[in-house]
């Protein structure tokens, strides 16, 4: 296997520390919300440890959760007006619509990208651009499939409005599905973000749509995949 190049000027790793830095380079670091999910089944898994068939499950479900609460070094494009994906999953829609009345911005439709994530996708949410949040809201509702085009006005979500330093508004919604019962949003009114930091979690299935400026013309198309952070799904003018 080729190993990866090393930048100038960076001291030269052997034997272990080698193998270790390649394992690091291989597993994604877990996502901190998901500590309590490994943490309970590796519990069991000690705890029964007398029993193989409980030992087994608790290290195949600790190994699941894992899997599940990823949380991959993402290194956004270098380009002036970029929006990138806030999630990994596949474009479920690509069309127009009004952004969610909660955050009070009218009704006038909007680009829109509907990107949906299955329970084998990276969940964690990373911000399509750099700017500050001028809103957060939390709407209680459904939770019915999060492939479905209703999802996005009945389903529980949590919509964000971003604000670019060029005074463009971008409207991010996670939205809950069958399994996903949990929203994190780390975001708050005020902060100002970086393209492509993590600012939130859905647990265990879901969808996340971003609305853009009116003449956005988007950059994907139905059915194509999505890797949150790096994905070009639109650029501001």
């Amino acid at each position: 296997m080729a190993r990866r190049p090393t930048p100038p000027g960076t001291p030269e790793t052997t034997g272990v520390g080698h193998v270790v830095d390649l394992v690091r380079a291989a597993i994604p670091p877990l996502h901190p919300a998901g500590l309590p999910f490994v943490a309970a089944p590796l519990a069991v898994a000690v705890v029964g440890g007398k029993r193989k068939w409980v030992r087994r499950t608790g290290l195949a479900a600790a190994a699941a959760c894992a899997a599940f609460f990823r949380h991959p070094k993402r290194v956004p494009p270098n380009r002036v007006g970029a929006v990138v994906s806030p999630a990994d999953g596949e474009v479920a829609l690509v069309d127009t619509a009004a952004p969610p009345a909660e955050l009070g911005l009218g009704d006038q439709p909007l680009p829109r990208v509907s990107i949906f994530l299955s329970v084998l996708d990276v969940h964690v949410q990373r911000t399509p651009v750099s700017g500050t949040v001028r809103a957060v809201h939390h709407q209680a509702g459904q939770f019915r499939s999060a492939d479905l085009p209703e999802a996005s006005s009945v389903n529980e979500r949590n919509s964000m409005l971003l604000e670019t330093p060029a005074g463009k508004q971008l409207v991010v919604v996670q939205i809950a599905g069958l399994l996903a019962r949990r929203i994190v949003c780390d975001a708050q009114v005020g902060d100002v973000l970086t393209i492509g930091d993590t600012y939130g979690l859905i647990r265990f299935g879901s969808r996340v749509d971003t609305y853009f400026p009116a003449g956005t013309e988007l950059l994907v198309q139905p059915g194509q995949r999505t890797i949150g952070g790096e994905t070009v799904l639109a650029v501001l003018s």
